[in-house]
């Protein structure tokens, strides 16, 4: 079905991100408008107490935002699903029902615990039938803040997602005494199916770009690089036949930003009273969407990634990729409202909450970011573009494939010296270019100390990989004996991701051996950033910080760059590795890990 607006349609899609939300999301039949708001709120809120038996119930009811409306999947009548609040050491058992007419699952997000029990149907249990039950039961064994999802026909995309906050067992290492703790499940809406978006996407990569470059910006940047240089760089992007300002691949055109489920104008507000500490536990369960987080006129620090804690990071803003969560300290010390601005990375939109002392207040909402623009360092030329912003010696970049090769970029790993005469490398070198891969990167860079595209002196400061220190070493100190370099592919003309130019029907399995300690590295040759997740283990960030390194469970590879992680494959059986941004992961960045 061909989706796309008509140009009249598009303004007011767009006004429809940020001013047909005052209904907010509904998670129930039309017939009971009260109770479906309250409910929605409630699912949101962390319960007074741990459980570690819980009844799950899946199926569809009417997800309406605005005048808008499409189907929703529901745990216990609420999108999203309610959170749940756990404690470390129980023995968790949870009986999750499927009333739906087709297959369901739900996966533990960063939940460390046994193959058969992280919920993803092809590789490590067969799914939830129709109409049929599965009793997930697991030990638990780490605190922080988690998700959950399903990893069934794209039902996450749909609203089957819920956040997990797990109570330490002992008393925290560093207590923060927090007045008050709130959850913030971040997500992008639409009400276009999201296969109808693949096949979108599939006719035309820029489908949902409606912010190509035009003549007015040429002189912009005539103005800070020369003409010459101007009409070099666009002449070079027509050659590749790449948009400098594909940022995002489905845009604010047809998607809604989410707080809880509350879209921009129905203003999720959490309450304070001036000078508590309150905490915001933040997870991103955008299907497509990477999110600039910040409160405008508040600092906070950082104190958690990926549900494990850090030393604190004051900062102003931070990007989180989908998958993603960070835990932060904010104390408003002023009795008025303060907005949550949550811009979308292509600033097609937001999502937008409130800090408030009462319900009812607002906020000012600030203008948006400008735009980000692709660059040549995005293009995995490193920084090449510094010292020739026109790149106008490059007008052969179509064959680039015969340069430099990508895996002769210099090494900056950690504790390398120690393991040199042990470590094997299995590096393939750059991939093909071929109708599954379009570009190689010949100069991929670090770029951990970098906070993302459109966020570099914006006069905030806004958090990096590198600034991330766990607050205790890592578990296990041994070098690495093995290592393993992927490359992340794909072709936006096609619509095609996949590791080393291959889609998963294609790929073979990546086998460890159990207790094996291996280096995994990743290159990025598109221009997208690519979440990349593991399941079952912890993917220990090599970003400088030594033995401190944090431990993350979904990590954001930047355009063109190179970064490495640690992983210590202490659990056996069949594991997932994908991309989490949910059409790449479906149309083939997608790997299975076998540890035996």
């Amino acid at each position: 079905m061909n989706t796309r607006p008509r140009h009249g349609a598009t303004l007011s899609r767009r006004h429809f991100v940020t001013g047909l939300g005052g209904l907010g999301l509904v998670a129930c039949t039309k017939a009971e408008p009260d109770t479906r708001l309250s409910s929605l709120v409630e699912a949101s809120a962390i319960p007074p107490v741990a459980s570690s038996r819980h009844t799950l119930t899946i199926e569809t009811r009417p997800w309406v935002i605005g005048s808008r409306e499409s189907k929703g999947y529901t745990v216990n009548g609420s999108v999203p699903a309610p959170t749940l609040r756990w404690r470390e050491g129980d023995d968790m058992m949870i009986e999750v029902i499927n009333r739906l007419d087709t297959q369901t699952s739900i996966h533990w997000h960063g939940i460390r615990l046994p193959a058969d029990m992280d919920g993803v149907p092809g590789v490590s249990f067969a799914g939830i039938p129709a109409k049929g039950s599965f009793t997930y039961r697991f030990p638990l064994r780490q605190s922080g803040t988690y998700w959950y999802h399903s990893h069934s026909g794209m039902q996450e995309a749909q609203g089957l997602f819920g956040a997990i906050v797990i109570d330490p067992r002992d008393a925290p290492t560093r207590p923060y005494d927090c007045a008050r703790d709130y959850v913030m499940v971040l997500s992008d809406w639409s009400d276009v199916a999201p296969h109808d978006i693949i096949s979108n996407l599939k006719q035309q990569d820029d489908y949902y770009n409606f912010r190509q470059r035009t003549v007015a910006s040429l002189f912009h940047e005539a103005r800070q690089n020369g003409l010459g240089n101007a009409i070099d760089n666009r002449l070079m992007w027509s050659r590749m036949r790449m948009s400098a300002t594909d940022i995002s691949d489905v845009s604010g055109v047809i998607y809604s930003y989410l707080i809880n489920g509350h879209s921009p104008d129905a203003n999720w507000t959490a309450l304070f009273s001036p000078g508590e500490k309150i905490r915001l536990r933040v997870i991103n369960a955008s299907a497509m969407t990477l999110f600039d987080f910040r409160i405008p006129g508040l600092s906070f620090s950082i104190i958690a990634a990926d549900g494990q804690d850090v030393e604190p990071v004051p900062v102003d803003e931070f990007r989180i990729a989908p998958a993603e969560t960070y835990d932060l300290i904010v104390q408003p010390t002023e009795d008025r409202a303060w907005t949550i601005f949550v811009q979308a990375e292509d600033r097609t939109g937001y999502a937008r909450g409130t800090l408030a002392p009462r319900k009812g207040m607002t906020g000012p909402i600030p203008p948006m970011d400008p735009r980000p623009v692709r660059s040549m360092i995005d293009m995995g030329m490193g920084r090449m573009e510094a010292q020739s912003p026109g790149m106008s010696g490059m007008s052969g970049m179509s064959g680039m494939s015969g340069m430099t090769s990508s895996h002769s970029a210099p090494s900056t790993h950690e504790n390398r010296s120690s393991a040199s005469s042990h470590l094997v490398v299995e590096d393939p070198g750059p991939p093909p270019r071929n109708v599954e891969n379009q570009n190689v990167a010949l100069d991929p860079v670090n770029r951990l100390a970098e906070p993302g595209d459109g966020l570099g002196n914006n006069g905030r400061r806004v958090l990096t990989y590198a600034m991330l220190r766990a607050l205790s070493p890592a578990p296990d100190l041994r070098p690495p004996t093995r290592e393993i370099v992927l490359h992340l592919t794909g072709n936006m003309m096609r619509y095609i991701w996949g590791f080393d130019a291959k889609k998963f029907s294609e790929a073979d399995p990546i086998h460890l051996t159990l207790n094996e300690r291996v280096r995994i590295t990743l290159i990025n040759d598109t221009m997208m950033e690519h979440p990349i997740h593991l399941h079952g283990f912890w993917s220990e960030l090599e970003n400088g910080q030594g033995d401190s390194r944090p431990n993350k469970h979904t990590i954001i590879s930047q355009p063109g760059s190179r970064l490495s992680y640690l992983v210590t494959a202490d659990t056996p059986g069949m594991w997932a590795f994908h991309c989490h941004l949910i059409y790449h992961m479906h149309l083939g960045m997608f790997r299975t890990v076998v540890v035996s």
